[in-house]
């Protein structure tokens, strides 16, 4: 039987324009009645988050599909023809035409206003601006709603000067869209936020996916059930040409380290509820000893459910997969992840699932072998 408390997080990885599959997938959860208590991401996953987060529950699927619709307005056409090979020179075209003219909504090319470049020491160090991102995250995103506190939100990014990692977290601090689209100020492409002071880039060049920051052990008040919505396999076949070359290497530089960290946690976890165990077998005389307050303290027996749900790449698909956002691309991405989580959900290992004994259980249950989706 599941724990009543069991809190529902979801984990958002970066990706760019797959994003879109953890839109679909967010839709599919929806729809099952599964609401989230705390959402975390990383660049287009902070986006995705923070638009989710920032709007009223009945409108968190329109919201998206005004996103995601938006930034794939600039191809709304069909491949040529039939087979991989066609769709492939129309995915290339696509994300060609994005990297050249910018993306609706989200980002434009300095190339477009050459001018403001010498007077800008931010234009100076990025090809595209932003600003058309935060311009669609003021429209779409309620900042009342997401300070409030309602939903805890989550999003990383890391400090240009210093280099370290850090979460913006709407239980400590207020947020604005300057922390969103900081979370996904990939460089060069894009320039570093500026909040408080600070310069901020995309989180990704550290940790890729804020998986981590959940099972730290300092927010395990209760049991967990955690989405984790990656973009990108680190699992894959040996490239045959330059370009499969990119296209794995990027998989790879960007993929989560789910089970490094879930390994991880285990261990961690297996110790924690020891020292709680312990603790509660010690005599009256032995509990204020300052070993046994240490112990006390870490202890805990929270259990954790993680669903591990990953975009797996189309036979078509290139290094540009995360930059093409054709309307044809991201109605497949949207639709790929509303159909893993459907197909999740209705598995019947989930929905025979118990609380986890040993801290953690993870399901993956749209894993095929070899790496390839199933179709």
């Amino acid at each position: 039987m599941i724990n009543p408390d069991e809190k529902t997080v979801l984990v958002f990885q970066g990706g760019g324009a797959l994003g879109a599959y953890q839109a679909g997938a967010y839709e599919a959860l929806h729809e099952a009645g599964i609401r989230p208590d705390w959402l975390a991401g990383i660049s287009i996953g902070s986006i995705n988050a923070a638009i989710i987060a920032g709007s009223p529950v009945d409108k968190r699927i329109d919201n998206l599909r005004t996103f995601w619709h938006r930034v794939s307005s600039g191809l709304v056409g069909q491949a040529l023809g039939p087979g991989d090979m066609m769709r492939k020179w129309f995915n290339e075209t696509s994300a060609f035409l994005g990297s050249l003219t910018g993306v609706p909504g989200f980002f434009k090319p300095r190339a477009f206003a050459p001018w403001a470049i010498p007077g800008d020491p931010m234009a100076q160090i990025s090809l595209y601006d932003t600003m058309p991102l935060q311009e669609t995250l003021v429209e779409l995103v309620d900042f009342d709603i997401i300070n409030s506190g309602a939903i805890r939100l989550s999003l990383g990014a890391v400090d240009v000067m210093s280099g370290n990692f850090n979460y913006f977290d709407n239980l400590h601090q207020p947020f604005s869209a300057k922390h969103v689209a900081a979370s996904g100020a990939l460089p060069p492409g894009f320039a570093p936020v500026e909040i408080d002071g600070r310069y901020y880039w995309d989180g990704g060049l550290v940790s890729n996916t804020p998986l981590q920051r959940i099972l730290g052990g300092e927010e395990l008040e209760s049991d967990f059930c955690i989405f984790q919505v990656d973009l990108f396999s680190a699992r894959g076949a040996l490239p045959k040409d330059q370009f499969d070359v990119e296209a794995r290497e990027k998989e790879i530089r960007f993929s989560s380290r789910t089970r490094l960290n879930t390994d991880q946690f285990r261990k961690l976890q297996t110790i924690r509820m020891a020292a709680k165990r312990l603790v509660e077998k010690l005599p009256d005389a032995l509990k204020d000893d300052p070993d046994a307050r240490m112990l006390e303290k870490i202890g805990n027996d929270s259990a954790v459910t993680m669903v591990h749900l990953i975009y797996r790449q189309a036979s078509y698909e290139s290094h540009s997969k995360d930059y093409e956002f054709s309307r044809l691309s991201v109605e497949e991405h949207w639709k790929a992840g509303h159909d893993d989580v459907v197909r999740t959900l209705n598995h019947p290992d989930w929905q025979s699932r118990t609380r986890p004994t040993n801290g953690i259980r993870i399901f993956d249950l749209c894993q095929i072998h070899g790496g390839e989706k199933k179709s």
